[in-house]
């Protein structure tokens, strides 16, 4: 896998070798990023993050700083080697080994734009929600999605921008209601 905009762009990230975690192609995190346009300076939160290309992807385009939150131990690995390689600077990018649900228990932090990509045979629609609890005012959720799942899901707080399809996933572009 390789980051393909910004400034690591055609850098190469290691992914990790578990069965917990499936690799978002280069063609559905174009599309996230192509759709998204100009993230500079935005706070972002790369949930379920796997080998961590979101997290280098929203980086390499110029984001503040993200955050990525991940429970498989190989995969945490493999974001930290994918740190190592690419060096971002300590205040830009974090990394968490837990669970999101155990994640969201314990933190309070607010992010301008969360990515998640949960493994579609564990979708958790109230995780899902508690994740969109953690957006600023305006922020945006952007989640990969199984095309079969259903979003009735979303409550009043999110407005849906737009639904995308790529094969057997779709992309799902939220935002949140203004304060």
């Amino acid at each position: 896998m390789r980051v393909i905009g910004g400034k690591y762009k055609g850098r190469l990230i290691t992914s990790p070798k578990t069965v917990t975690t499936h690799p978002m192609s280069e063609k559905l995190r174009g599309a996230i990023f192509a759709t998204l346009g100009d993230i500079d300076g935005l706070s972002v939160l790369d949930a379920y993050a796997g080998s961590g290309a979101i997290a280098f992807e929203a980086l390499s385009r110029g984001a503040k700083n993200v955050l990525a939150i991940e429970p498989d131990r190989l995969a945490a690995v493999a974001i930290k080697t994918n740190a190592d390689r690419l060096k971002p600077k300590s205040q830009e990018f974090k990394t968490v080994q837990a669970s999101i649900e155990g994640w969201l228990n314990t933190s309070t932090d607010q992010f301008d734009l969360i990515i998640a990509d949960p493994p579609y045979d564990q979708v958790k629609d109230r995780v899902l929600l508690r994740l969109a609890e953690r957006l600023k005012p305006d922020g945006l959720l952007v989640v990969s999605l199984p095309v079969r799942h259903d979003v009735i899901w979303l409550n009043r707080d999110l407005q849906i921008l737009k639904v995308k399809q790529y094969g057997d996933a779709q992309l799902l572009f939220t935002k949140s209601r203004p304060a």
